[in-house]
């Protein structure tokens, strides 16, 4: 991962009492010395028929909303640069709004996009869950991604990356360096603690077929597979200021493993890897990354291989018109 010397924040509503990814990837930018970009789009569709009832001029009309939701941003760009950070804004009438964050950020040339989860961070029994469009930026966006899905700042946070160092799940080679990368910048702008994670599994043991047949000592078999996990993961964090006890090796599911270990650390942030699914050209995120996601509570930081690249058009699709259906009757 590259440096970060740029950052867009997505602002869903520039209105709203909270704005946690604003306030975090303040924290960032302070830290880190870098530029920060609020963006919001406007992809709410209109209806043809709207405007003809009420003799509305859309260009005008659209110009209106444009410059209301900028005024908006610059007065929240106004309180964040009262702390010594570089702030602009933008705001684009464009749809879906995955697309168009992912569009923005190539376009300001980013090295990070943050943005709120879209389902809050409030009480609601179901906050951590992912929205669509959570989802579809994460499987879309080329770049770095923190997913914010809590308000409380970030005070010395523990940043906990989740790497596979014997890439059992075909893994890019240097996606882990990559993930430790993106966890040192973090842990470098706020002052935090980088933690690194590795989940193994021992191989299943092999049972003789006859009753006389010869005996598998599987206890060696295990002390073997850990042994190596470990010499992997210490091999891994080798070149990062990672302490022997910030290594944490265990055995079991991801799945179960790295948000048990998140809540046990108490991590503020974890940092994984994602790629696409052997065989198959559209990009997908896996099962287990996608129980993770779900199921920690500590903000995501997603790191996708160097040689990912985005398939989401340049061009930007403007003001999305529909026209109301005609009902019968």
């Amino acid at each position: 991962m590259q440096p970060i010397r740029r950052i867009l924040v997505a602002v869903k509503d520039p209105a709203a009492r909270a704005l946690p990814a604003v306030n975090k990837a303040a924290q960032i930018a302070k830290g880190l010395g870098a530029q920060l970009t609020l963006f919001h789009d406007i992809a709410a569709p209109l209806y043809a028929e709207a405007w003809a009832a009420r003799n509305i001029d859309p260009r005008s009309w659209q110009r209106e909303v444009l410059t209301a939701r900028r005024e908006r941003l610059e007065k929240l760009a106004t309180r964040v640069r009262k702390h010594g950070i570089d702030v602009d804004v933008a705001a684009d009438w464009d749809f879906p709004p995955y697309e168009a964050i992912v569009r923005k950020a190539q376009r300001i040339n980013a090295d990070l996009v943050v943005v709120e989860n879209h389902h809050g961070t409030g009480r609601h029994p179901a906050r951590w869950l992912l929205s669509y469009t959570d989802w579809e930026l994460l499987r879309l966006c080329p770049l770095p991604v923190l997913l914010v899905k809590n308000r409380r700042m970030y005070h010395r946070p523990r940043v906990l990356a989740a790497i596979d160092p014997i890439h059992r799940q075909a893994k890019a080679t240097n996606l882990d360096r990559q993930i430790l990368r993106a966890g040192a910048q973090f842990v470098s702008a706020l002052h935090g603690e980088l933690h690194a994670l590795h989940v193994f599994s021992s191989s299943l043991p092999v049972i003789a077929a006859m009753p006389d047949g010869p005996l598998i000592d599987i206890v060696d078999g295990h002390d073997e597979a850990e042994r190596a996990a470990r010499r992997a993961l210490e091999r891994a964090v080798d070149g990062f200021e990672v302490k022997r006890s910030h290594c944490h090796l265990a055995e079991g599911r991801a799945q179960d493993v790295i948000p048990r270990t998140a809540k046990r650390e108490r991590c503020a942030i974890v940092a994984m890897g994602v790629v696409s699914r052997s065989g198959l050209k559209r990009f997908f995120i896996g099962h287990t990354a996608e129980y993770v996601m779900d199921a920690v509570n500590a903000d995501i930081l997603v790191v996708k291989p160097a040689s990912f690249e985005s398939r989401v058009p340049r061009t930007g699709r403007g003001v999305q018109v529909l026209t109301m259906p005609v009902l019968p009757g």
